[in-house]
């Protein structure tokens, strides 16, 4: 499974930047992170729900501040360089490894997101299915 998903974040990344890639977004509160639309797609037979891919790209030691998503937000990420540390609502913090994914649904609230290392970079492919309406993704929260 994790070689179907690896597999699909790549195809994703190197058809992508061609076809879909938008400005990226240097999000708000953060350190050395910028977010990037490298894929969108309303989904066929499921009216008003698009499908999104965000690359997440965070420097040597950069994080993203605190934030929820779009209500109607679920999300699949998959770390494919790097490690990431993350935290989403009360569950423990932990880190995750090239390869490794967890799943956010409508209304979690991401306490931590960060590189868990100093001093090399890490990204994630962070799939969205939300509703078509829902433009603005990501809101900071509070700590």
């Amino acid at each position: 499974m994790q070689t179907t998903i690896r597999g699909l974040a790549a195809l994703v990344l190197l058809t992508a930047p061609h076809a879909y890639a938008q400005d990226s977004t240097k999000l708000a509160g953060s350190k050395d992170a910028k977010v990037t639309l490298v894929y969108q797609h309303v989904i066929p037979g499921v009216p008003g729900k698009s499908i999104k891919g965000l690359l997440v790209e965070y420097g040597p030691g950069g994080y993203s501040p605190s934030h929820t998503h779009a209500k109607s937000a679920l999300i699949y990420a998959t770390v494919i360089e790097g490690e990431i540390r993350s935290k989403v609502n009360d569950g423990p913090e932990k880190t995750y490894r090239t390869g490794d994914n967890w799943t956010e649904l409508p209304g979690d609230h991401h306490v931590v997101s960060a590189n868990a290392s100093e001093t090399k970079p890490a990204k994630i492919l962070a799939v969205f299915v939300v509703d078509d309406q829902d433009t603005v993704l990501t809101i900071p929260g509070k700590n």
